[in-house]
Protein backbone atom coordinates (compact mmCIF):
# COMPACT_ATOMS: atom_id res chain seq x y z
CA UNK A 1 0.00 0.00 0.00
CA UNK A 2 2.76 2.68 -0.56
CA UNK A 3 5.24 3.77 -2.89
CA UNK A 4 8.85 3.56 -1.80
CA UNK A 5 11.04 6.81 -1.82
CA UNK A 6 12.98 5.42 -5.14
CA UNK A 7 9.41 4.71 -6.63
CA UNK A 8 8.45 8.50 -5.49
CA UNK A 9 11.26 9.94 -7.44
CA UNK A 10 11.66 7.93 -10.70
CA UNK A 11 7.70 8.77 -10.46
CA UNK A 12 8.40 12.66 -10.23
CA UNK A 13 11.27 12.43 -13.19
CA UNK A 14 8.50 10.87 -15.29
CA UNK A 15 6.41 13.87 -14.24
CA UNK A 16 8.81 16.39 -15.25
CA UNK A 17 9.36 14.93 -18.52
CA UNK A 18 6.34 14.52 -18.94
CA UNK A 19 4.90 18.01 -18.34
CA UNK A 20 7.36 19.21 -21.07
CA UNK A 21 5.91 17.70 -23.68
CA UNK A 22 2.68 18.89 -26.08
CA UNK A 23 0.69 15.54 -26.21
CA UNK A 24 -1.26 15.11 -29.18
CA UNK A 25 -5.46 15.54 -28.76
CA UNK A 26 -8.10 14.13 -30.65
CA UNK A 27 -11.29 15.53 -31.02
CA UNK A 28 -12.21 14.05 -27.81
CA UNK A 29 -9.41 15.82 -25.81
CA UNK A 30 -7.93 12.24 -24.75
CA UNK A 31 -4.66 12.31 -24.57
CA UNK A 32 -1.76 10.26 -26.05
CA UNK A 33 1.80 9.61 -25.40
CA UNK A 34 4.00 10.37 -28.55
CA UNK A 35 6.56 7.65 -27.69
CA UNK A 36 9.39 10.01 -28.98
CA UNK A 37 8.43 13.28 -27.42
CA UNK A 38 9.17 16.72 -28.62
CA UNK A 39 12.04 19.35 -28.76
CA UNK A 40 11.23 20.11 -25.22
CA UNK A 41 10.97 16.18 -23.82
CA UNK A 42 9.06 13.32 -24.25
CA UNK A 43 5.33 12.89 -23.32
CA UNK A 44 3.76 10.38 -21.06
CA UNK A 45 0.65 11.77 -20.49
CA UNK A 46 -3.21 10.40 -20.87
CA UNK A 47 -6.58 12.51 -20.83
CA UNK A 48 -7.20 14.15 -17.41
CA UNK A 49 -10.60 12.57 -17.25
CA UNK A 50 -9.70 8.92 -19.02
CA UNK A 51 -10.41 6.21 -17.04
CA UNK A 52 -8.42 3.65 -15.52
CA UNK A 53 -5.55 6.09 -15.11
CA UNK A 54 -3.75 5.99 -11.37
CA UNK A 55 -4.00 3.40 -8.77
CA UNK A 56 -6.45 1.11 -6.74
CA UNK A 57 -7.86 0.65 -3.75
CA UNK A 58 -5.03 -1.85 -2.86
CA UNK A 59 -1.81 0.10 -4.47
CA UNK A 60 -0.63 3.85 -2.78
CA UNK A 61 -0.31 6.89 -4.35
CA UNK A 62 -1.71 5.41 -7.73
CA UNK A 63 1.11 3.10 -8.19
CA UNK A 64 0.65 -0.11 -9.92
CA UNK A 65 1.91 -2.60 -8.00
CA UNK A 66 3.94 -0.49 -5.81
CA UNK A 67 5.70 0.93 -9.06
CA UNK A 68 6.27 4.28 -10.07
CA UNK A 69 2.80 6.62 -9.92
CA UNK A 70 1.79 7.62 -13.35
CA UNK A 71 2.25 11.13 -15.20
CA UNK A 72 -1.53 11.30 -14.47
CA UNK A 73 -1.39 11.23 -10.35
CA UNK A 74 2.41 12.80 -10.21
CA UNK A 75 0.23 15.89 -12.44
CA UNK A 76 -3.17 15.91 -9.95
CA UNK A 77 -0.61 15.91 -7.00
CA UNK A 78 1.18 18.20 -8.42
CA UNK A 79 -2.08 20.70 -8.88
CA UNK A 80 -3.38 19.59 -5.51
CA UNK A 81 0.18 20.98 -4.45
CA UNK A 82 -0.24 24.42 -5.93
CA UNK A 83 -3.96 25.57 -6.37
CA UNK A 84 -6.73 24.89 -3.63
CA UNK A 85 -9.73 22.99 -3.26
CA UNK A 86 -12.89 23.25 -5.33
CA UNK A 87 -11.29 25.85 -7.96
CA UNK A 88 -13.83 25.70 -10.56
CA UNK A 89 -11.55 27.41 -13.14
CA UNK A 90 -8.71 25.19 -12.35
CA UNK A 91 -11.18 22.23 -12.91
CA UNK A 92 -12.66 23.84 -15.98
CA UNK A 93 -8.72 23.87 -17.22
CA UNK A 94 -8.19 20.09 -16.28
CA UNK A 95 -10.98 19.36 -18.75
CA UNK A 96 -10.34 21.43 -21.26
CA UNK A 97 -6.36 20.64 -21.34
CA UNK A 98 -5.71 17.57 -19.57
CA UNK A 99 -4.20 17.14 -16.17
CA UNK A 100 -0.05 17.40 -17.59
CA UNK A 101 -0.97 20.41 -19.73
CA UNK A 102 -1.79 22.15 -17.23
CA UNK A 103 0.85 21.62 -14.87
CA UNK A 104 3.17 21.85 -17.49
CA UNK A 105 2.04 25.77 -17.92
CA UNK A 106 2.12 26.57 -14.39
CA UNK A 107 5.58 25.55 -14.39
CA UNK A 108 7.27 27.13 -17.36
CA UNK A 109 5.09 30.48 -16.10
CA UNK A 110 4.08 31.36 -19.38
CA UNK A 111 0.55 33.05 -20.61
CA UNK A 112 -2.23 33.23 -18.17
CA UNK A 113 -4.69 30.32 -18.86
CA UNK A 114 -8.17 31.93 -19.55
CA UNK A 115 -10.30 32.99 -16.46
CA UNK A 116 -7.46 34.27 -14.19
CA UNK A 117 -6.04 37.17 -13.22
CA UNK A 118 -2.27 38.11 -14.11
CA UNK A 119 -1.47 38.61 -10.19
CA UNK A 120 -3.45 35.12 -9.93
CA UNK A 121 -1.53 33.70 -11.99
CA UNK A 122 1.58 35.17 -10.79
CA UNK A 123 1.10 33.22 -7.51
CA UNK A 124 -0.06 30.06 -8.95
CA UNK A 125 3.38 29.64 -10.54
CA UNK A 126 5.49 31.11 -8.01
CA UNK A 127 4.28 27.92 -6.14
CA UNK A 128 4.59 25.24 -8.77
CA UNK A 129 8.13 26.53 -8.96
CA UNK A 130 8.55 24.63 -5.51
CA UNK A 131 6.06 21.76 -5.93
CA UNK A 132 7.54 18.30 -5.64
CA UNK A 133 4.85 16.00 -6.17
CA UNK A 134 7.72 13.19 -5.59
CA UNK A 135 8.41 14.55 -2.22
CA UNK A 136 4.59 14.22 -1.61
CA UNK A 137 3.85 10.95 -2.14
CA UNK A 138 7.06 10.11 -0.37
CA UNK A 139 5.67 12.20 2.82
CA UNK A 140 2.22 10.41 2.48
CA UNK A 141 3.51 7.01 2.64
CA UNK A 142 5.37 7.54 5.75
CA UNK A 143 2.25 8.73 7.11
CA UNK A 144 0.44 5.58 5.37
CA UNK A 145 -1.67 7.39 3.49
CA UNK A 146 -2.32 6.83 -0.70
CA UNK A 147 -3.61 9.40 -3.37
CA UNK A 148 -7.06 8.15 -4.88
CA UNK A 149 -8.11 10.09 -8.18
CA UNK A 150 -10.89 10.06 -10.29
CA UNK A 151 -11.66 7.18 -12.34
CA UNK A 152 -9.77 4.75 -10.46
CA UNK A 153 -11.57 1.45 -9.03
CA UNK A 154 -11.49 3.21 -5.42
CA UNK A 155 -12.86 7.12 -6.49
CA UNK A 156 -16.61 7.36 -5.07
CA UNK A 157 -18.25 7.89 -8.57
CA UNK A 158 -20.52 10.66 -6.21
CA UNK A 159 -17.82 13.45 -6.14
CA UNK A 160 -18.08 13.69 -9.80
CA UNK A 161 -21.21 15.59 -9.12
CA UNK A 162 -19.14 18.40 -8.12
CA UNK A 163 -18.50 19.03 -11.73
CA UNK A 164 -15.17 21.37 -12.10
CA UNK A 165 -15.15 21.77 -8.46
CA UNK A 166 -14.88 17.79 -8.27
CA UNK A 167 -11.59 17.18 -5.82
CA UNK A 168 -8.29 16.66 -8.37
CA UNK A 169 -7.75 13.63 -6.02
CA UNK A 170 -7.69 12.25 -2.27
CA UNK A 171 -5.21 11.84 0.19
CA UNK A 172 -6.17 8.51 2.52
CA UNK A 173 -5.37 6.98 5.34
CA UNK A 174 -6.97 3.55 6.12
CA UNK A 175 -7.16 0.45 5.30
CA UNK A 176 -10.76 0.37 3.79
CA UNK A 177 -11.79 1.25 0.31
CA UNK A 178 -13.52 4.62 0.14
CA UNK A 179 -15.78 3.92 -2.81
CA UNK A 180 -17.40 0.89 -1.04
CA UNK A 181 -17.72 2.89 2.15
CA UNK A 182 -18.54 5.97 0.68
CA UNK A 183 -21.70 3.68 -0.80
CA UNK A 184 -23.45 3.43 2.38
CA UNK A 185 -22.73 6.56 4.94
CA UNK A 186 -24.09 9.22 6.11
CA UNK A 187 -22.83 12.49 7.71
CA UNK A 188 -23.45 13.87 10.81
CA UNK A 189 -21.80 17.38 11.37
CA UNK A 190 -22.61 19.93 13.46
CA UNK A 191 -21.68 23.06 16.22
CA UNK A 192 -17.96 22.84 17.75
CA UNK A 193 -19.45 24.87 20.58
CA UNK A 194 -22.63 22.73 20.85
CA UNK A 195 -24.50 21.96 24.51
CA UNK A 196 -23.86 18.83 26.11
CA UNK A 197 -27.14 17.84 25.10
CA UNK A 198 -26.32 18.15 21.52
CA UNK A 199 -23.22 16.33 21.84
CA UNK A 200 -24.95 13.44 23.70
CA UNK A 201 -27.74 12.91 20.63
CA UNK A 202 -24.13 13.28 18.04
CA UNK A 203 -22.99 10.45 19.95
CA UNK A 204 -25.88 8.73 20.40
CA UNK A 205 -27.46 8.76 16.23
CA UNK A 206 -23.80 7.67 15.13
CA UNK A 207 -23.46 4.58 17.44
CA UNK A 208 -27.08 3.78 16.31
CA UNK A 209 -26.46 4.37 12.74
CA UNK A 210 -23.15 2.68 12.77
CA UNK A 211 -24.85 -0.50 14.71
CA UNK A 212 -26.87 -0.67 11.51
CA UNK A 213 -24.19 -0.79 8.73
CA UNK A 214 -23.74 2.89 8.25
CA UNK A 215 -20.11 4.32 8.22
CA UNK A 216 -20.63 8.10 10.14
CA UNK A 217 -18.74 10.63 8.29
CA UNK A 218 -17.67 13.64 10.11
CA UNK A 219 -15.08 16.15 10.15
CA UNK A 220 -12.97 15.63 13.11
CA UNK A 221 -13.61 18.83 14.72
CA UNK A 222 -14.49 19.86 18.49
CA UNK A 223 -18.49 19.50 19.68
CA UNK A 224 -20.57 17.79 16.96
CA UNK A 225 -18.25 16.60 14.93
CA UNK A 226 -16.07 14.67 17.72
CA UNK A 227 -18.81 13.12 19.38
CA UNK A 228 -20.52 11.66 16.58
CA UNK A 229 -17.05 9.93 15.86
CA UNK A 230 -16.99 8.64 19.73
CA UNK A 231 -20.15 7.42 19.29
CA UNK A 232 -19.50 5.52 15.85
CA UNK A 233 -15.86 4.19 17.48
CA UNK A 234 -17.42 3.13 20.85
CA UNK A 235 -20.51 1.18 18.85
CA UNK A 236 -17.76 -0.95 17.18
CA UNK A 237 -18.35 0.68 13.83
CA UNK A 238 -17.37 2.20 10.86
CA UNK A 239 -16.40 6.25 10.87
CA UNK A 240 -14.74 8.20 8.39
CA UNK A 241 -13.38 12.01 9.09
CA UNK A 242 -13.04 14.28 6.04
CA UNK A 243 -10.09 17.02 7.13
CA UNK A 244 -9.35 20.74 5.79
CA UNK A 245 -6.13 19.74 5.99
CA UNK A 246 -3.16 17.49 5.58
CA UNK A 247 -3.58 13.93 6.32
CA UNK A 248 -0.49 13.61 8.14
CA UNK A 249 -1.42 16.44 11.08
CA UNK A 250 -4.32 16.06 12.96
CA UNK A 251 -6.59 19.04 13.54
CA UNK A 252 -7.29 19.90 15.99
CA UNK A 253 -4.21 19.01 17.98
CA UNK A 254 -6.99 18.10 20.84
CA UNK A 255 -8.38 15.54 18.67
CA UNK A 256 -4.53 13.93 17.88
CA UNK A 257 -5.41 10.86 19.25
CA UNK A 258 -9.06 10.72 18.46
CA UNK A 259 -7.93 10.96 14.72
CA UNK A 260 -5.11 8.54 15.00
CA UNK A 261 -7.80 5.91 16.27
CA UNK A 262 -10.34 6.77 13.12
CA UNK A 263 -7.04 6.02 10.20
CA UNK A 264 -5.96 2.74 13.13
CA UNK A 265 -10.16 1.44 12.48
CA UNK A 266 -11.31 3.07 9.64
CA UNK A 267 -10.73 6.46 7.13
CA UNK A 268 -8.80 9.73 7.27
CA UNK A 269 -9.50 11.63 4.40
CA UNK A 270 -8.50 15.04 3.11
CA UNK A 271 -7.56 17.01 -0.60
CA UNK A 272 -5.00 19.02 0.71
CA UNK A 273 -1.02 17.40 0.62
CA UNK A 274 0.94 16.40 3.51
CA UNK A 275 1.43 19.39 6.08
CA UNK A 276 -0.87 21.58 4.60
CA UNK A 277 -2.82 23.83 7.51
CA UNK A 278 -6.36 24.55 7.65
CA UNK A 279 -8.08 27.53 6.84
CA UNK A 280 -11.77 29.53 7.66
CA UNK A 281 -12.36 28.91 4.06
CA UNK A 282 -10.73 25.09 3.84
CA UNK A 283 -13.02 23.94 6.20
CA UNK A 284 -16.25 25.23 4.22
CA UNK A 285 -15.31 24.01 0.74
CA UNK A 286 -13.77 20.87 2.82
CA UNK A 287 -17.78 20.29 3.92
CA UNK A 288 -18.82 19.75 0.10
CA UNK A 289 -16.84 16.53 0.02
CA UNK A 290 -18.53 15.52 2.67
CA UNK A 291 -21.52 16.30 1.52
CA UNK A 292 -21.23 14.87 -1.90
CA UNK A 293 -19.53 11.61 -1.10
CA UNK A 294 -22.28 10.91 1.42
CA UNK A 295 -25.58 9.24 0.83
CA UNK A 296 -28.10 7.42 -1.44
CA UNK A 297 -31.36 9.08 -2.53
CA UNK A 298 -32.63 11.16 0.12
CA UNK A 299 -30.71 10.32 2.82
CA UNK A 300 -27.42 12.19 3.32
CA UNK A 301 -26.61 14.12 6.19
CA UNK A 302 -28.29 15.50 9.67
CA UNK A 303 -26.83 18.69 11.57
CA UNK A 304 -27.77 18.01 15.18
CA UNK A 305 -26.55 20.74 16.12
CA UNK A 306 -25.95 24.13 14.01
CA UNK A 307 -23.14 26.22 14.07
CA UNK A 308 -23.31 30.26 13.62
CA UNK A 309 -24.36 31.43 9.92
CA UNK A 310 -21.40 32.20 7.44
CA UNK A 311 -21.58 34.73 5.18
CA UNK A 312 -22.88 32.22 2.90
CA UNK A 313 -26.12 32.68 4.27
CA UNK A 314 -26.16 28.79 4.95
CA UNK A 315 -26.13 27.05 8.42
CA UNK A 316 -23.26 24.36 9.44
CA UNK A 317 -20.86 26.27 7.39
CA UNK A 318 -22.66 25.55 4.14
CA UNK A 319 -23.49 21.61 4.43
CA UNK A 320 -26.91 21.10 2.46
CA UNK A 321 -28.17 18.39 4.27
CA UNK A 322 -31.25 15.97 4.75
CA UNK A 323 -32.43 14.32 8.24
CA UNK A 324 -32.00 11.05 8.77
CA UNK A 325 -33.64 10.75 12.41
CA UNK A 326 -36.03 8.49 10.70
CA UNK A 327 -33.28 5.76 9.72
Amino acid sequence: MALGDEAAGDGANGFRAGAAARDARDARGVHAADGAGDARGAGDARGADEPGVGGSCSGASGAHGGGPADGETLGRVFLARVTEPGDETVGRWVREHGVLDVARRLREGGRALPGISAKRWAGLCARASTADPGRDLAVARSAGARFVTPGTVEWPGQLDDLGDARPLGLWVRGAPSLRMWALRSVAVVGARACTEYGAHMAATLAAGLAERGWVVVSGGAYGVDGAAHRGALGAGGATAAVLACGVDRPYPPGHTALITRIAEQGLVVGELPPGDHPTPSRFILRNRVIAASVGLGSVSCTVVEPGATRSSGTASEGVSCTSVMSL
